[in-house]
């Protein structure tokens, strides 16, 4: 009796390091930026099981999503965070920019992870230019800890001076937060720009050693699609693509596949 009390003791504790590990979670954490063009295609068309299917065959964790339309009459009144949200199964965010064509015009996340909480923060603009924002999330990974994700898309008029105090706005809001933290999105700036610059003074971009290009989707020829991270020894960088459909939209969707360190 004894020796099988002490086995079964045995496999009880076991049993309980094994869903001890299931439990600790991973660390890793899949991202993608992609600037959806307001949902219509380069077809002219309006298809959103087409900018899902881009989503949905690199199952990403986390999506900042760029120029996404809220119940705009151009998007057919679709809510399309909602709207792809539901076709690739994650949880939607949308954070408005400005009003715009009886909705809204700005930008959105998707999450396959809990959001605990969120912020959408304006970012300063001239007035003749588009209104711009920054969406931050904070949502739990798989392993327990928290981290914060933020979407963007930065003044597209080249060597506009906006786009210069909107990263400066970025650096001065988001450097202020305690958790391992990544900002994604369209920053309409190439890596050797002043815009770029000055993020990178506290923020490390992950494409940064192998800087492929993003945009247009037909045939690319530059980089203006990001995923950075900050602080630097809080990320290691596993995995980087590029993927370019040239009818989903005009920008190619942007992913890193990343880990926490500890």
């Amino acid at each position: 009796m004894k020796k099988i009390s002490l086995l079964f003791v045995f496999f009880l504790l076991a049993g309980a390091v094994i869903r001890a590990q299931e439990i600790s979670g991973s660390t890793t954490i899949k991202v993608l930026t992609f600037n959806i063009y307001h949902g219509e295609t380069m077809q002219g068309n309006f298809d959103l099981d087409r900018i899902a299917s881009v989503i949905k065959a690199v199952d990403p964790d986390l999506v900042a999503m760029q120029e996404v339309d809220f119940k705009t009459n151009r998007a057919h009144q679709y809510d399309l965070a909602t709207e792809l949200g539901w076709r690739t199964k994650m949880a939607s965010l949308f954070g408005i920019a400005m009003p715009y064509d009886g909705g809204g015009y700005g930008e959105a996340i998707l999450s396959k992870r809990p959001i605990i909480a969120s912020q959408n923060v304006p970012l300063p603009h001239s007035p003749e230019n588009e209104a711009r924002t920054a969406l931050q999330v904070f949502v739990e990974m798989e392993s327990g800890d928290t981290i914060c994700f933020i979407g963007t898309h930065l003044e597209h008029q080249k060597n506009n001076p906006d786009r210069i105090i909107q990263v400066k706005k970025i650096n001065e809001v988001f450097t202020k937060v305690k958790y391992p933290t990544l900002l994604a999105g369209d920053l309409n700036a190439t890596p050797s720009s002043m815009p770029i610059e000055i993020l990178k003074t506290v923020w490390t971009d992950g494409f940064s050693n192998n800087p492929e290009f993003t945009f247009p989707s037909d045939n690319p020829d530059r980089k203006i699609d990001y995923i950075m991270y900050r602080p630097e020894n809080r990320w290691k960088v596993i995995e980087n693509r590029v993927i370019c459909d040239k009818i989903a939209s005009d920008h190619c969707a942007l992913l890193t596949v990343l880990k926490l360190v500890k």
